[in-house]
């Protein structure tokens, strides 16, 4: 299959690999002038506020509101389909599409399938930006002392935090797939039918079939939290490594693009098989 650029397309990617050039020329810089225990040093730490015993990330909640509001805008641009699509329209429809058909064969009580299709689609939209900006941008770091004091921010030379690079994001909304998959059973089952699933096929099995529900969120935001925080840390690590011009970008391209992509829509079907299996 042959691609083909526009001249306006050619413009804009020349502008984006010039820029991500001097973007890893810069970091490359930043790199050589930092010892190796400095940079290896504080790797996996994170910039943690405690308030009143609440524990939390400021990037995480700035980050994935920042993403939420993108996702808003873009939703508004597109808010009025036209009869001939143009390119966005055409993505979208053709990704809206894809989700729709595979929801709409996997949950047996169709009434749930255009609310289960909102919520995959949702997921995956929001995951996708997250891991791409999280893997693939060069954005900021700040560095936090014990008691969640700044100490220091630096540009260009990490990546953006990723909100599903936070065990806590992902954790919440796999919790809210398990409590909405089970909302859904209660509704097309009765609540009585949906007690009955507990003690299936007989009533010894209650304990096996408790923690295999118990076990669906917590492998659920695990597989998401190990592709997306442990591909952070590697690109981290072999970027310093390497030091080459354009590995550090690929790497961030692979695990940024690819990786995140692809665990954005494995996350997402997910959730589709987790409700279609409450319904089934």
């Amino acid at each position: 299959m042959k691609i083909t650029f526009s001249k306006k397309e050619k413009i804009f990617l020349s502008i984006f690999i010039a820029a991500y050039v001097v973007v890893a020329i810069l970091n490359i810089q930043q790199l050589k002038k930092t010892p190796m225990e400095e940079i290896f040093g504080g790797l996996g730490k994170r910039w943690i506020v405690d308030i009143n015993g609440f524990r939390f990330n400021p990037m995480t909640i700035m980050v994935g509101a920042g993403i939420a509001v993108l996702l808003i805008l873009i939703a508004y641009r597109l808010r009025r389909f036209e009869l001939v699509p143009n390119r966005k329209q055409a993505l979208m429809e053709s990704i809206l599409e894809t989700f729709y058909e595979i929801v709409d064969e996997s949950i047996p009580d169709k009434r749930f399938v255009k609310p289960t299709f909102v919520i995959a689609t949702t997921l995956f939209l929001f995951i996708a930006f997250s891991n791409v900006i999280g893997g693939a941008v060069p954005g900021i770091n700040v560095v936090a002392a014990e008691d969640g004091s700044i100490q220091k921010i630096t540009l260009f030379s990490d990546i953006w935090p990723a909100p599903t690079g936070d065990l806590n994001t992902n954790l919440t909304y796999a919790v809210l797939v398990l409590i909405i998959s089970h909302v859904f059973a209660i509704k097309s089952k009765g609540f009585k039918e949906w007690l009955k699933t507990w003690f299936y096929p007989n009533p010894v099995m209650f304990p096996i079939n408790l923690i295999g529900e118990l076990a669906k969120p917590i492998s659920h935001s695990l597989r998401l939290f190990g592709n997306i925080g442990g591909g952070a840390i590697l690109v981290y690590i072999l970027s310093y490594m390497t030091k080459y011009f354009f590995a550090p970008i690929v790497f961030w391209g692979f695990f940024g693009i690819f990786v995140g992509l692809v665990q954005a829509f494995v996350f997402s079907m997910l959730a589709v098989a987790y409700i279609s299996s409450q319904l089934s």
